[in-house]
């Protein structure tokens, strides 16, 4: 049994959307005086306050005059956004994350309700405080028999209404093994290169709308703040970033469907994408290429199917090491793309293949732990390397 979400769009009412504004807008509210509140107690107590505290907070605010409002919509949500700040907090001094910024309303913003807050009947759902159902577009069925038991409303800046259903699916099921196994180097003019020579040029999905985008924002900004008409362009700036976004997820969501079909072992390097983005030459190309989406993808669906997933070591010299003989030259820049062997002789070693290839047989030892066999030939390497 795996917890799976189901997005759908839907088209809400003019009651419902009016409804589901105010119940973002109070979301936004609790969360941001909520940080506020926490951020403020450390720097002039150093104290720290916690869920439960700012939990009793909002009930205190729901009972003042200013902010009676918030008891227009359902509890759940806010309730739900405190716990949210409670995990941000506890993902920040992980040190899994920085620290918890606020909301802005041009990002649009999301509601989070439980089985308390929502009905769900004949295939059809009721959020709390709603008289109607939502209007879904069921662009596919959820699996028989499954409820949901967490529903997200979401509103996005260029104005698109979500839902996203969270079901237990019982209809996933392992794939069947394969004698197949890769490894995957990761590029910014090839977004991913693997052991078996085969090459996937990046969409660069950004570039292609780059100059329709840059029209959009220039227009944005001779409006006036405040506007009409700078709402309307405000909009038509969303839309591009929107068909940006959803053009690159549906073509990773593709290239890592297709991955973990045909490999039963997929080797990846452990890259800190976020220390290169640091890098103001590079830093719009890694971002577009979205490597940090398609690792996460690759994640979770070797574990639904049952399929193995190794990380590399980052500082691993996959593209300086010779696949034949384990030579390691000092240096290699960028922009060479091939290079020759001084040990063994081997001409022409595509960078990216020869990544590739190393990849798969730094992670192959791992794989063989999965498996549970033993390496009876070790790989070894000359004494130079």
């Amino acid at each position: 049994m795996t917890e799976r979400a189901y997005k759908y769009r839907f088209y809400p009412t003019p009651e419902q959307e009016n409804l589901l504004r105010r119940t973002i807008g109070c979301v936004r509210l609790v969360y941001n005086k909520a940080l506020a509140t926490r951020t403020e107690a450390w720097y002039s107590k150093k104290e720290i306050v916690g869920y439960k505290e700012t939990s009793s907070f909002l009930t205190g605010w729901k009972k003042t005059t200013e902010l009676d409002f918030l008891n227009e919509v359902s509890c759940v949500p806010l309730q739900q956004c405190l716990r949210h700040l409670q995990k941000a907090f506890a993902n920040f001094w992980g040190k899994r994350a920085g620290y918890p910024r606020f909301k802005k309303k041009r990002n649009g913003g999301s509601a989070e309700f439980t089985k308390s807050a929502f009905k769900w009947k004949d295939g059809k759902l009721w959020l709390a405080k709603c008289k109607e159902p939502l209007n879904i577009v069921w662009s596919r069925y959820l699996p028989n028999g499954a409820k949901p038991s967490r529903v997200t409303v979401k509103f996005d800046p260029s104005g698109r209404w979500y839902v996203s259903l969270l079901v237990d699916d019982q209809t996933i099921e392992q794939l069947p093994p394969t004698d197949k196994k890769v490894g995957i180097d990761v590029g910014i003019s090839r977004l991913i290169s693997t052991s078996d020579g085969e090459k996937i040029a990046n969409p660069k999905h950004f570039n292609r709308l780059y100059h329709k985008l840059k029209r959009a924002q220039k227009v944005l900004s001779r409006k006036t703040k405040g506007s009409n008409n700078r709402y309307k362009a405000r909009l038509e700036v969303a839309k591009i970033h929107a068909q940006i976004k959803d053009a690159r997820t549906d073509f990773l969501h593709k290239l890592t469907t297709k991955l973990v079909r045909e490999n039963s072992s997929i080797a990846i390097e452990d890259l800190g994408v976020r220390n290169m983005v640091k890098n103001h030459k590079l830093a719009r190309s890694i971002s577009d290429a979205a490597w940090g989406e398609m690792f996460r993808q690759l994640e979770y669906k070797c574990e639904w199917y049952g399929r193995e997933l190794v990380k590399i070591d980052r500082f691993y010299p996959s593209s300086k090491r010779c696949n034949h003989c384990g030579f390691v030259v000092e240096k290699l820049p960028l922009d060479v793309r091939s290079w020759d062997c001084p040990s063994c002789g081997t001409t022409g070693i595509d960078r990216d293949i020869n990544a590739g290839k190393n990849i798969l047989a730094a992670g192959r030892p791992i794989f063989l732990i999965f498996n549970k066999e033993v390496l009876i030939k070790p790989i070894t390497y000359p004494a130079h390397q």
